[in-house]
């Protein structure tokens, strides 16, 4: 009884004062989410979000134990007191004009003060990019929505995109405490005519190769939103499979939306064969009609003829019939391109377009680009319009790429705008609401906040022909090497002089016998 009384209160101090039952809740969360949209333009578009939230003060206070969040995240914001971070890789380019609007947006950080910004125009994007990025992720590629993400179905689409962001998030109104959220986000573009051979039909198990099991065991929400907003009741256009169970209707980028849900925590959904295969079938073909064009899209253009002297162009849309509003406009540019400020123009409608805001930070020679942000009114349902000249500069032989011949990448230009929303939307419940609607929210109802990136440019600069410098290489060595042997067999060869022999028996029967044909001897 004696030794029994040591053990059991080692069992109770271990316990802590809250004992068995009262054990504290895990202050971390997960949420995931798919968001399948058939596009105008007939292609396919699935949207993966992984969210994990800690209600943790990472930069007051050490710690030690991770359970969801990364511990390589966590280190890093600790130790360099980090405030946000966002970083992408993207492979391929939006169509705004055909596709509408992305889902996700980067938002801004509005103190320059710790304002980091920083672009690569020109990276191939390979499986391992997407291998650590995989391993973030609490159930890595096991079970959940990630087990759809195989390398060789996602990097085979017209666009990719995946991205990393850290923000803090206030717990209350007064945001006396914090929490911290990671949002991994990947965005594919399937090309339906491939993937379906001509049709617009879609699964999951045609796009992704594969289908869905089981849910992930530590996310605590776990759904696919597939779009069905041109579905007609009446009709019966199309046909979804399984039918959903409930559905979801919101303001999304300004347009009223309709989509099913499958929650993957449903028992009932994933049925015995632990399979569940989504799949959307057209009963008669669509109607051709001409996709509807997004009030804010852009495009970009280098111009000019020769290797000294170029042009870049801006062309910024507003197709609203009758509402104005501003676009700020980012452009970095490298410094071998010398722009020429003074040669900066803005036009609408045929008419100066004075900037409300500008702000200009010139590039020093191999050490930092261009920066050039504008904030530009854009009229209604007009075409603006932003031109500036440069120089190309000439760089040394070792600063070219190994294919100069291919050209320069020059990064796209950023837009950020606050456009004007078809139907005005109602404040929601940003916790309640899918991920796909609470990354960027806007108070204001009657606008949503779009970010938009223009193609990037491919501009040639002057190059030399690397071709001589290896025939003066050949040609040099060819005549060191015969000048050099030449020399060099001179001084090391030892001459000797030999004397005449008298030939042997062989050579005197010879002779006989030539004298016997009468031969001269040898």
């Amino acid at each position: 009884m004696a030794a029994a009384m040591p053990l059991a209160l080692l069992v109770l101090l271990l316990l802590g004062p809250r004992g068995w039952c009262l054990a504290e809740p895990p202050r971390d969360s997960l949420r995931e989410e798919l968001v399948v949209t058939p596009l105008p333009s007939g292609d396919v578009a699935a949207t993966f979000q992984f969210r994990t939230r800690w209600d943790s003060e990472l930069q007051r206070k050490g710690v030690s134990h991770y359970r969801l969040f990364p511990k390589a995240l966590g280190q890093l914001i600790s130790k360099y007191s980090l405030r946000e971070l966002h970083l992408s890789f993207t492979q391929g380019f939006w169509r705004t004009r055909y596709w509408g609007p992305p889902f996700l947006q980067a938002p801004s950080d509005t103190d320059h003060y710790f304002l980091r910004y920083a672009v690569l125009p020109r990276e191939v994007v390979c499986t391992e990019n997407l291998t650590p990025w995989k391993k973030l992720l609490p159930c890595s590629s096991k079970a959940g929505l990630s087990v759809l993400l195989k390398a060789d179905r996602l990097f085979h689409t017209s666009y990719h995109s995946q991205a990393v962001h850290i923000r803090p998030v206030c717990r209350n109104a007064r945001c006396t405490s914090i929490s911290w959220e990671l949002r991994q986000t990947l965005s594919v573009v399937f090309d339906a005519f491939i993937t379906g051979q001509g049709k617009k039909d879609w699964s999951l198990f045609r796009m992704f190769s594969r289908t869905l099991t089981e849910p992930c065991p530590l996310a605590s929400e776990s759904r696919v939103y597939v779009d069905i907003t041109s579905y007609n009741q009446d009709n019966e256009t199309l046909e979804v499979n399984p039918p959903p169970t409930t559905t979801y209707q919101d303001i999304i980028l300004g347009t009223r939306k309709t989509y099913a849900i499958y929650d993957l925590l449903d028992t009932a959904m994933i049925n015995n064969s632990r399979n569940l295969n989504i799949q959307l079938k057209w009963k008669r073909p669509p109607e051709n009609e001409a996709p509807p064009v997004p009030f804010l899209h852009a495009q970009r253009y280098v111009s000019g003829y020769g290797l000294q002297k170029g042009e870049l162009s801006t062309l910024l849309y507003n197709t609203h019939p009758y509402r104005a509003f501003p676009v700020l406009l980012l452009d970095t540019v490298p410094w071998y391109l010398r722009l020429y400020v003074h040669t900066l123009t803005i036009t609408s409608k045929g008419k100066e377009n004075k900037p409300s805001y500008i702000h200009y930070q010139p590039a020093q020679d191999r050490l930092q680009p261009h920066l050039l942000e504008m904030l530009i009114q854009l009229p209604a349902n007009s075409v603006t319009k932003v031109s500036i000249q440069f120089e190309r500069a000439l760089l040394k032989w070792t600063e070219y790429t190994p294919d100069p011949n291919h050209g320069f990448y020059v990064s796209p230009s950023v837009l950020s705008a606050l456009v004007p929303s078809v139907v005005a939307a109602k404040p929601v419940d940003w916790e309640e609401s899918p991920l796909f609607n609470s990354l960027f929210p806007v108070s204001d109802g009657s606008n949503y906040f779009v970010r938009l990136y223009t193609e990037p440019l491919l501009v040639n600069l002057p190059t030399p022909d690397f071709s001589m410098p290896y025939n003066v290489i050949c040609l040099t060595c060819t005549v060191v090497a015969v000048c050099y042997g030449s020399f060099y067999n001179l001084l090391t060869r030892t001459f000797h002089i030999e004397e005449p022999r008298t030939g042997g028996l062989a050579k005197r029967l010879a002779n006989l016998i030539r004298r016997a044909r009468g031969v001269p001897p040898l």
